[in-house]
């Protein structure tokens, strides 16, 4: 049997609401539905995906999506052929447009189907893929946009079986082996454990490595992480991102958390450090060094660190936070539905609390800018300076002092670019957006 990186906890409370979290109803008439997994289109339009936090262990497979920012959630069933399939993950494009991926649980094989029609129907893409039987077994799935994506499996004759689409799955091309790396011997991935954030896209394995792409799948690397083995009992570990070269990974040890950082997309890590937060699923707002740390066991709750995970606050303990999923300001964490009316996940509605943390030490501005941004910092006399755009290609790097510099950006083009700003006691990451 493999290996499903999900959580399942028996519910304990579901009605609980606090200033930071307000609670909706996911809309599924039976009880102690939780959610694997959250997925923001917009601030109007998000999916998740459900599973039985009862307790009982049923295969559940069914979703629920809002299109009004969460005032309502409609829930809906994946119809996917064999309702004995496991879901490896859901990935969204649209209120209409999404794809999901499964498997089985003892044989693997399985595959990726996609709706046009906002759930009310599935249809199974790339049938000739994920077919070879005791090597085959589907891991995930991930669309960047409308038309172009990634599925991704165990390795099969020698290989990782990847494939990609620019037509939005109506054709599908195996990535050739001299693209990838090649695997280890014995080595495999895990099923919807994978990190994308702009044209990068990251899957972990059972040897405690990490491939990674920053341009959509065309080429590929890998890297060994300070871990064995992110999914076994003795060892595992999770990983996430916020944005194309900064990340983090905790690593857990029967009751030991060990937390590392990297700034180069997972090629190395920090140093170990003991992990000093009291909930440990991590979860960073997207472009910034913050992340929420919430907990369905206890202390359940939500703790956030803005400093990259060096120190944490203790925000609230009012009840079982799960999965969460962030855009901007806006998100939402999942819960535990009590009846279709009542519970099943939060939105966010407030800050979540005020974080003890030495206030920052950079600013860059005017953001979004056109031809220049000025660097302003109060207390660093000497930084350096790193720009990336969405890819993680590295588009400028300086070294600065002083207590305000003038950049000019009238080369770049248009779009997102992450300013990474690092002195010897602070690092921080800024999004400024290039008009």
């Amino acid at each position: 049997m493999k290996k499903l990186l999900l959580f399942a906890s028996l519910i304990v409370s579901a009605t609980a609401v606090n200033a930071q979290w307000t609670e909706q109803a996911t809309g599924f008439v039976d009880p102690s539905r939780g959610l694997s997994e959250i997925r923001i289109v917009d601030a109007n339009t998000v999916w998740a995906v459900a599973y039985d936090g009862s307790g009982d262990g049923a295969n559940v497979q069914e979703f629920t999506k809002t299109t009004d920012g969460g005032a309502t959630w409609t829930p809906g069933v994946f119809l996917v052929d064999d309702s004995t399939y496991k879901l490896s993950n859901l990935s969204v494009v649209s209120d209409q447009i999404a794809w999901v991926g499964v498997f089985d649980e003892n044989n693997g094989l399985g595959g990726v189907y996609k709706t046009t029609d906002g759930g009310a129907t599935w249809n199974q893409q790339n049938s000739g893929a994920y077919i070879t039987s005791g090597e085959s077994w589907f891991d995930a799935v991930h669309f960047f946009d409308a038309n172009t994506g990634l599925t991704m499996g165990d390795p099969e004759n020698g290989e990782f079986e990847i494939y990609k689409t620019v037509d939005g799955g109506d054709t599908w091309n195996r990535i050739a082996a001299a693209s990838l790396p090649n695997p280890l011997n014995g080595e495999y991935g895990y099923a919807g454990n994978y990190v994308a954030v702009g044209d990068s896209f990251w899957f972990t394995t059972n040897k405690g490595r990490i491939y990674r792409t920053t341009d959509k799948g065309v080429t590929w690397t890998v890297a060994q992480a300070p871990v064995t083995d992110f999914g076994s009992a003795a060892q595992s570990a999770t990983i996430d991102f916020s944005t194309p070269n900064n990340g983090c990974l905790l690593k857990t040890i029967g009751t030991t958390y060990t937390f590392y950082t990297t700034t180069n997309g997972g090629t190395t890590w920090s140093s170990a450090t003991p992990f000093t937060g009291t909930r440990r699923i991590l979860t960073y707002i997207p472009g910034t060094n913050t992340i929420v740390a919430t907990s369905q066991v206890a202390p359940v709750g939500t703790s956030v660190s803005t400093d990259n995970g060096t120190t944490w606050t203790d925000v609230e303990s009012a009840a079982q936070r799960g999965a969460s999923a962030f855009i901007g300001t806006t998100g939402w964490t999942a819960g535990f539905s009590v009846d279709e009316f009542t519970g099943g996940i939060f939105k966010l509605t407030s800050p979540l609390g005020t974080p003890s943390v030495t206030a920052p030490k950079f600013s860059v501005y005017p953001n979004p800018a056109k031809s220049s941004v000025t660097i302003a910092t109060a207390n660093v006399d000497a930084y350096k300076l790193s720009v990336t755009d969405l890819t993680g290609k590295t588009v400028m790097t300086k070294s600065l002092n002083g207590m305000e510099n003038t950049l000019d950006i009238s080369s770049l083009s248009s779009g997102a670019y992450f300013f990474e700003l690092s002195s010897d006691s602070k690092k921080e990451v800024v999004k400024v957006i290039k008009n």
